[in-house]
């Protein structure tokens, strides 16, 4: 095939295969004037472009200029000659300018922003994690997204995922998608700041002799030792056992609170009770056994006796 100098191959100036079929080629010129057309990309380049374009698609969208280009290339087609093809050009170009005029007329918009409510554990929100998450689209299979849940979040916390939210109209950018997250409530802790309460029932025994208990903590079981003589509400402190008190894994952590509730014991078989009775006779009205009774009693003999 001869080729005039110069000129490129119509093939490769549309950026087609040989074996391109219409509707192919009619896209390709599409596409390229669209984006080289004078008016979109004013300059020299892009006019000279623009018409080798046009130019391009003039001989390869009429049959038999293309068969006659096919074998003999560019000496086959004369400067002046574009047969049928002149006329696919103009369709052709006409489409593209109702495509720019329908675009002028209706201004780019925003997608909408998409919202999503995240659950995770109190243990999660301590220590991050990442959650696969499946958000539903009207049609096609669910999109999935890898959420980053950082260290100390809080309840309510926003995660922002960028241009993932609804389509925009005319080419405007799609929204963002807004994770949010909600902490669930745990079945034994709550969080108070940077801390951590729970409440530990005890018997009897372990509060006046002193025990060794389990509590559950954000770090799993922990064994914490209750001291002997240990009145009903005390409140005893792990220090460290709590939240972190920023996103970076380093950091510092608050506490732990445990409240102590002494346990009243109920269905007393009549060992137990014979026990008990015996310790009450035993322990008698002894001050230093009762500190907080007898301070009371104390209080109480004062008020009548004034």
């Amino acid at each position: 095939m001869s080729k005039r100098r110069g000129k490129r191959d119509y093939y490769d100036v549309l950026g087609v295969g040989k074996k391109a079929d219409d509707s192919e080629l009619k896209r390709a010129y599409r596409d390229l004037a669209r984006r080289y057309h004078p008016d979109l990309n004013p300059g020299p380049k892009a006019e000279e472009r623009f018409k080798e374009i046009n130019e391009a698609y003039a001989v390869l969208s009429d049959a038999k200029l293309r068969q006659r280009y096919d074998r003999y290339g560019h000496s086959a087609v004369s400067s002046g000659e574009s047969g049928g093809g002149f006329d696919n050009v103009v369709d052709a170009f006409d489409d593209l300018i109702s495509d720019i005029l329908r675009r002028r007329k209706k201004p780019k918009s925003r997608g909408k922003d998409l919202r999503y409510t995240l659950e995770i554990t109190l243990e999660e929100a301590a220590f991050g994690c990442e959650k696969t998450i499946k958000i539903p689209r009207p049609s096609g299979p669910d999109r999935e997204f890898v959420v980053t849940v950082p260290v100390a979040s809080a309840d309510g916390a926003i995660r922002r995922i960028r241009n993932e939210g609804s389509p925009g109209e005319n080419g405007g950018a799609p929204g963002d998608l807004h994770v949010i997250l909600r902490v669930k409530g745990h079945p034994v802790m709550r969080r108070e700041g940077h801390d951590v309460w729970c409440e530990v029932p005890v018997s009897f025994p372990q509060a006046a002799l002193g025990a060794v208990v389990e509590i559950p903590s954000l770090d799993g079981k922990v064994r914490m030792r209750v001291p002997e003589g240990t009145q009903s509400g005390r409140i005893l402190r792990m220090r460290g056992k709590g939240m972190p008190k920023s996103a970076s894994k380093s950091a510092s952590r608050g506490d732990h609170m445990v409240r102590i509730v002494v346990e009243t014991p109920t269905n007393l078989t009549e060992s137990q009770r014979r026990l008990l009775e015996r310790f009450a006779a035993e322990e008698g009205g002894a001050k230093e056994a009762h500190p907080q009774r007898q301070g009371f009693v104390d209080k109480l003999r004062s008020l009548f006796r004034d």
